[in-house]
This record gives structure tokens, sequence and C-alpha cells, in this order.
């Protein structure tokens, strides 16, 4: 008789956890790297990431082509550098910087992340994310 009242009461159980992660069950203000990479870094560095954003033409320097990071990399994505710079820790020549910080990147939360380098760091799961968009745009 215990066996019949658990039956339901577990598989409730099960579809509500599969509905926590199930693809493309999104919560309502869930960001994705796509998403940020369109917010955040389009506008200068372009929907494709060749670095002809809207805002390119008035800029000092002209934007990063994205697309090239792994090529120049010897092939391999340079993701704790790139991280570094989009993070604000590279301030570049001079500590001067063309590319603005994002704070909203580095809000929420840390998930343990190996950026290539072999040591699992804590980081913002907005920037993990964004990384991770940056190399799927790679040539």
């Amino acid at each position: 008789m215990r066996r019949v009242y658990l039956y339901p009461i577990g598989m409730i159980s099960l579809f509500l956890l599969a509905a926590c992660v199930l693809p493309g069950a999104e919560r309502a203000g869930q960001t994705t790297g796509a998403g940020d990479y369109a917010a955040f870094c389009a506008g200068c560095h372009g929907p494709g990431g060749k670095g002809d954003g809207e805002m390119a033409a008035g800029l000092p320097q002209r934007p990063a082509d994205l697309t090239q990071l792994a090529a120049r990399n010897g092939g391999t994505f340079p993701t704790t550098r790139v991280m570094a710079q989009i993070w604000g820790y590279t301030g570049g020549r001079d500590g001067g910087r063309v590319m603005p910080q994002f704070s909203a990147l580095l809000d929420g939360a840390l998930v343990p992340y190996d950026g290539g380098d072999g040591i699992m760091t804590p980081t913002p799961i907005r920037l993990v994310e964004l990384a991770e968009h940056l190399k799927t745009l790679q040539n």
C-alpha cells in the first residue's frame, strides 16, 4: 500500500525537477553569453565580432576583430586573457583603456571555471558565458 502512494509523489517530483533543468526552460530575466554580447559588445565589435559595430567609426582605436583571437594565439582560444580584458584587469598601454569595464557581468553567482590554465577559479557566470560565446565566433 505504501508503494502506491510513493510512486505518484516520486513522479511529480521528477517532473518538477526536470522542468528546472530542461533545455529551453528559461527563467525570466535569465542572461546568456550571446545576449550579453549583443547588449555590451556588438555596438563596437559588431554582431559577428569583426570590429565593425555601429559605434566603431567614432572610436579613437578600432575595436579588436574577435573572430581572430584563437588564430592569433596559435589556434588556442586565450580564455584567461580574454576574460581579464573584459573584467578590466588589463589596462592597456600606460593604464589607458579603450574598452569600458562591464560591472554588470561581474555581479551575481560565481562558478568554478578553468580558463585553460588548469586552475579552477571562482568566476562570475556571466563572464564565463560571454567567453564561451566568443569561442563560437572564432574563424
